[in-house]
């Protein structure tokens, strides 16, 4: 038997995320057939963004070598004692915005970024330029990622709250939403 209910995690993660003012839209389970690689994804905004094309993706990527070796290091384990922290697995969060009309500078909104996600959330800012037509001109696409490392043994013992990345990812999103009217894309 397993050590961990992954999927029993992800949904007390979306209660956790509605406790933190975010309405969840979808959800999707993934395995690879090959690898047993699995994948759980969240699809939310916060509730402020109902009607407005701002995403935030959550995706947990669970590797089975991990997974294997976390079960059979807790099996191994004495009754009294808690499990060593060298097991974990990434916790994505990725927000999708439309298209632009008024290009950010990728370096400042980095540098504010940063700020927004503290060190609760480390954020990756990228930006992509594509000409769908070549009349009407080029526009920009923002990717925005941050990733958070989720400890199996502070899961398995009952830890690994997120409510300061969450309210983070929140932090996050009422920034993009401020300037939605700024970059052209509400």
């Amino acid at each position: 038997m397993a050590a961990l209910d992954f999927a029993g995690y992800v949904a007390a993660i979306k209660e956790h995320a509605i406790e933190h003012h975010f309405h969840v839209h979808d959800e999707r389970h993934f395995i690879e057939t090959y690898s047993l690689r699995q994948n759980f994804e969240v699809d939310l905004h916060p509730e402020a963004a109902c009607g407005v094309p701002l995403d935030l993706h959550l995706a947990l990527e669970v590797d089975p070598r991990v997974i294997l070796d976390f079960d059979e290091h807790i099996h191994n384990l004495p009754e009294d004692e808690d499990p060593e922290d060298r097991f974990y697995l990434p916790l994505f969060f990725r927000w999708g915005l439309p298209p632009m009309t008024s290009r950010p500078d990728l370096l400042v909104l980095a540098t504010e970024l940063a700020g927004v996600g503290g060190v609760e959330l480390p954020l990756e800012v990228s930006g992509t330029d594509s000409n769908a037509a070549m009349a009407a001109g080029p526009e920009r696409r923002l990717s925005i990622v941050g990733e958070v490392t989720l400890s199996l043994s502070e899961v398995f013992t009952g830890g690994q709250p997120l409510c300061d990345v969450l309210d983070r990812s929140h932090d996050v999103s009422d920034f993009l939403l401020e300037r939605g009217d700024q970059w052209g894309w509400l």
